[in-house]
């Protein structure tokens, strides 16, 4: 039998990274810490100009990194307002790798609801756009029914089909490893066998991590976060997902249904610091080979 250290990076070979515009500035310190090539999105924030979202993504590009830039639907104003983005990301070279959400707005800015109402409006390959990233929720979501985002799930995959682009799932950061791993068993079981990137945080504060697990509606109870790695006793101390990625490497051993899976990690404000826990998870645990 293969022993358990040789697996563990598996899911790590080939993992992502999330930032927001203000980590531009932290990606020169943390650039050696991570392995060229490596995607990295960056998140569509609501007090944001386009052009902040595109300057970061050519930062990303100019780092020797891969940009996935986000745009959230609620949040554009008008077909022309996406076009516009589309062709500002077009011409920044940042184009070729889209992550597309609803965004958090309850009422839409514009007419559009959702990512599939973005990927129906234009066609997206005519800005430079290969492939499109949409959003995952293995623990459910706080505000939308577990029947309505399955549905929609298939909506958005179906939608991209169509347009003949390539497709890439990322999940919501979670805590519970049994809960993601049956997720992912359903997702392909409804016959999609393409790459899926599954969130974790990387290292930060117990109390910001119980903070941000509120805010999405991901499980926190204290079952789930001893599971995760680390105790509801001590909020002062901080916690990584090392214990959560061996959990989800063996069940992905067990089960070869799982398929293409590879970890996304959040970064939470803390690039480098999560560019240095995975450089050392990876050699910790016998390398990315």
């Amino acid at each position: 039998m293969t022993p358990p250290a040789a697996r563990e990076p598996a899911l790590m070979r080939d993992f992502s990274l999330e930032i927001t515009s203000r980590d531009v500035d932290a990606i020169p310190a943390a650039a050696g810490l991570i392995p060229a090539g490596t995607r990295i999105n960056v998140t569509f924030l609501s007090n944001e100009e386009p052009a902040t979202t595109v300057a970061a993504a050519r930062a990303v590009l100019d780092a020797g990194f891969v940009p996935v830039p986000h745009l959230a639907a609620r949040r554009i104003r008008s077909l022309e307002a996406f076009t516009s983005i589309l062709e500002q990301l077009q011409a920044a070279s940042v184009s070729e790798h889209l992550f597309l959400i609803a965004g958090d707005p309850a009422q839409p800015e514009g007419p559009f609801v959702d990512a599939a109402s973005l990927i129906r409006a234009v066609r997206l390959a005519d800005y430079g756009v290969s492939e499109v990233g949409i959003a995952g929720y293995p623990e459910g979501h706080p505000s939308i029914p577990t029947d309505v985002l399955w549905a929609s799930l298939d909506e958005k995959l179906g939608e991209l089909r169509v347009q003949g682009l390539e497709s890439v799932i990322v999940t919501q950061f979670g805590f519970d490893v049994d809960a993601v791993a049956r997720w992912i068993g359903e997702v392909r079981l409804r016959g999609y066998d393409g790459p899926i990137r599954v969130g974790a945080p990387g290292p930060a504060g117990v109390k910001r991590l119980l903070r941000y697990a509120s805010r999405f509606g991901v499980a926190s109870s204290a079952g789930i976060v001893r599971k995760y790695g680390f105790s509801l006793a001590n909020l002062m101390g901080t916690a990584g997902p090392d214990t959560f990625i061996r959990a989800l490497q063996d069940a992905a051993t067990r089960d070869g249904a799982l398929g293409a899976v590879a970890m996304h990690l959040y970064t939470f404000g803390g690039l480098e610091a999560t560019a240095a826990w995975a450089r050392d998870f990876v050699a910790s645990s016998g390398g990315a080979g």
